[in-house]
């Protein structure tokens, strides 16, 4: 299996704080890897600093074969992202910033592929409207097609489903397993257990910043029954 992501004592700190501490993980392509936490356990920390936002205060992080401490740019030229807060331009219309993504990017066939995502995802009425006129809903449909428009090898995604509503919940769910499917690899931050465990190949557990869990779906099942025994197992200890 070709590794994708692989991180060694990753840490961040800031002052006295531990964010993230001396985390050593890896997921391999085609996976839907699914990173768990209670809230300010560490997980938008570990999406930054695998997209070279904020750089580590030790270990390392290659991701796509890339040195994130080396070159964050390029990584981030390859790879798919979804901040934990959704935030397109105000000034500019959907397609206007998608116009934008697709000149950084240099995506060909972009009003194609963008009106695909339109009529998928079911704002074709938002295209040519403000992006600070939009509903959360909307904005995070906006936000989670730019980041697949020019159909990344690896996506990295901060709670994807929160601000839609159940039948967008599910659509976009099975968009990721396909996605997954065809060899290509996403790594979600979530604290929604259920949808981990119905969608996740494999995931890792943080707790204060410390790793500890990882591993396949398979296996927690296997071992503990339900995701959320595992985890409310370590996390309550």
């Amino acid at each position: 299996m070709q590794e994708i992501i692989s991180t060694k004592n990753l840490t961040k700190l800031y002052g006295d704080l531990t964010a993230v501490n001396n985390v050593t993980l890896s997921v391999q392509k085609g996976s839907l890897f699914g990173l768990l936490g209670p809230n300010g356990s560490g997980k938008t920390t570990m999406i930054k600093m695998l997209t070279g936002q904020i750089s580590p205060s030790t270990g390392n992080a290659i991701i796509l074969g890339i040195d994130v401490n080396t070159d964050p740019i390029g990584v981030r030229k390859l790879v798919g992202i979804i901040p934990e807060q959704e935030s397109p331009p105000s000034f500019l219309t959907c397609m206007e910033y998608l116009e934008f993504i697709g000149n950084i990017r240099k995506i060909p066939d972009l009003e194609k592929r963008a009106d695909w995502w339109f009529e998928f995802l079911e704002f074709e009425d938002k295209k040519n409207v403000l992006c600070k006129d939009l509903s959360r809903g909307t904005r995070q449909k906006l936000m989670l097609t730019q980041a697949f428009i020019h159909e990344p090898e690896l996506a990295l995604i901060d709670e994807p489903l929160i601000n839609f509503d159940p039948i967008m919940q599910d659509k976009v769910k099975s968009f990721f397993v396909t996605y997954a499917q065809k060899g290509n690899t996403l790594f979600i931050s979530t604290h929604l257990l259920e949808t981990a465990e119905e969608i996740c190949s494999e995931v890792a557990i943080l707790q204060s910043g410390t790793l500890l869990f990882t591993g396949t779906i398979k296996s927690v099942r296997e071992g503990y029954g339900h995701l959320q025994d595992l985890f409310l197992s370590l996390v309550r200890r």
